[in-house]
């Protein structure tokens, strides 16, 4: 616990971005598992999408000046970019009746932005990977 509250203290930003991506992560899985269409989907995929939107909106002000960079933007805020961009078309999808490409759409956004995204954040040159693999005691 102590690792949580030094994160909390010294990088508020990226415990912020951990919390809501974590959350993400199993609300998605919830959401991805349940059946589709009724009440209970709607509320955990709009509690899902609000969940993936903080988190979204904090990565694009976290910055890594260690790992190859632009003015401290990595290749992972490419998944900055790509839910920016697909999140709202996942919405209209369904708001236009299209279940198929709402499917498609929020299924990708879940494997790419909550797994493939939170592999390479874990990856141990990463800021959040040297902080988990220090604590578990393998760095």
């Amino acid at each position: 616990m102590t690792a949580f509250t030094d994160l909390l203290h010294r990088h508020p930003l990226v415990f912020f971005h951990l919390v809501t991506a974590v959350g993400a992560l199993l609300i998605g899985a919830v959401v991805l598992l349940r059946r589709k269409g009724d009440v209970h989907h709607r509320r955990w995929g709009w509690a899902w999408v609000v969940l993936m939107g903080c988190t979204t909106v904090a990565s694009a002000f976290i910055r890594d000046y260690r790992l190859p960079n632009i003015a401290g933007i990595t290749p992972i805020h490419f998944f900055t970019v790509y839910v920016a961009f697909h999140l709202p078309r996942g919405i209209w999808f369904i708001r236009q009746g299209n279940v198929l490409a709402h499917r498609k759409t929020m299924r990708g956004l879940y494997i790419g932005a909550c797994i493939v995204a939170g592999v390479f954040t874990l990856l141990p040159g990463r800021f959040l990977g040297r902080q988990l693999w220090q604590a578990v005691g393998l760095m």
